[in-house]
């Protein structure tokens, strides 16, 4: 049977990866295609250029990806694109329409029920959330590995007919240092948003979705397509949701939504 459309006014997507051995490009794919969007925000680590530097790797899912992301700026979809540190590349382009896509540094998105939100890749903190860079660079390298073991965990489910489950996910939710990091960065965020006068901010680059509100400000991280597979929808009343995907073929389910005037924080998964 045919599957339903996702009607929204913004979907908010970052950290794809695209060019990585751990890019889910197949789950996105699903998603774009079942989208009807006015707006879509690349919100930066859209394409890996650090991994296509080791090796390139390329297949025809990610190639996929790109046109579809193409087919939609053609056909009347707004889309603008926030690269981070992995495809910092495109922050050299200064031309504001690049094949109906608008490269920009940052950007200021206004809900349709007003509210201003900050939309940022995120990297701008790393100095605030990370003060060794042999930490750094320790840490790093147990995330490559991380990924590594869960693409292989996650092959093993696969022939046991199990669904896709992020094990790195997991394990950086049980690792006190990890909690202390993302704790970091959610401060750093929040307090650029102060400081700009903004409602909110909207950002990616730690792989840690979430969608929170302390002191009237909102905080919204997509999260990414490595590991969790997310994505962020504003629907047409301005009202924020967090999606997941964990399979090519399933309905995504809402992690957590944020209303007007509403200042809790919803679990619904």
């Amino acid at each position: 049977m045919p599957q339903a459309r996702l009607n929204a006014r913004t979907l908010f997507i970052s950290d794809v990866h695209l060019g990585s051995k751990d890019c889910k490009a197949e789950f996105l794919l699903h998603l774009l295609k079942r989208v009807d969007i006015e707006r879509l925000y690349l919100v930066g680590d859209i394409v890996d250029f650090w991994a296509m530097k080791r090796q390139i790797f390329w297949p025809d899912q990610h190639h996929k990806v790109l046109q579809q992301i193409l087919a939609m700026a053609r056909n009347g979809v707004e889309v603008i694109y926030i690269p981070g540190n992995h495809d910092e590349v495109m922050r050299k382009y200064r031309h504001p329409d690049v094949a109906s896509i608008r490269i920009q540094r940052q950007a200021i998105h206004t809900t349709a029920d007003n509210k201003r939100l900050l939309v940022m890749h995120g990297d701008a903190f790393d100095a605030e959330t990370c003060h060794s860079r042999w930490l750094s660079f320790v840490g790093d390298h147990l995330y490559d590995f991380l990924l590594w073991l869960n693409r292989t965990t996650n092959r093993i489910r696969n022939l046991f007919g199990h669904n896709y489950w992020s094990l790195s996910a997991y394990v950086k939710s049980q690792i006190g240092k990890a909690e202390e990091v993302i704790g970091r960065y959610r401060a750093a965020s929040f307090r650029e948003t102060k400081k700009r006068g903004l409602d909110g901010i909207v950002c990616g680059h730690i792989h840690h979705p979430e969608l929170v509100e302390s002191d009237g400000l909102l905080y919204a991280n997509t999260g990414d397509w490595v590991e969790n597979c997310t994505a962020l929808f504003e629907n047409h009343d301005g009202e924020l949701s967090l999606m997941k995907y964990t399979f090519s073929d399933a309905q995504p389910a809402r992690l957590s939504r944020f209303r007007r005037r509403r200042r809790a924080y919803n679990n619904a998964a």
